[in-house]
């Protein structure tokens, strides 16, 4: 994995307390774009959470922690796994 030296979104938000809207809009935007990109290569990323968005020098949006994280075969394949805390 890269080194990604500006933390993560929580470090930002708790940083910023609450973000503008045109930065809101451009990590939202880069979010989406990442989980597309995953989508398009069969990727389930499962763990999407503040602190594993990693931001790199540039502001520019990098996921963490693929643990959780599955690889399907087919739009149609369905997958059931229990994933999360219970509670």
């Amino acid at each position: 994995m890269d080194y990604v030296p500006s933390g993560d979104l929580l470090q930002k938000l708790k940083e910023r307390v609450v973000l503008d809207e045109e930065t809101a809009k451009f990590y939202i935007a880069e979010i989406l774009l990442g989980i597309q990109y995953l989508h398009a290569n069969n990727i389930i990323y499962r763990d999407i959470k503040p602190e594993n968005i990693l931001l790199d020098i540039d502001g520019h949006v990098c996921f963490a922690d693929f643990g959780l994280s599955k690889e399907f075969k087919s739009r149609k394949e369905m997958h059931f796994s229990f994933s999360g805390t219970p509670e």
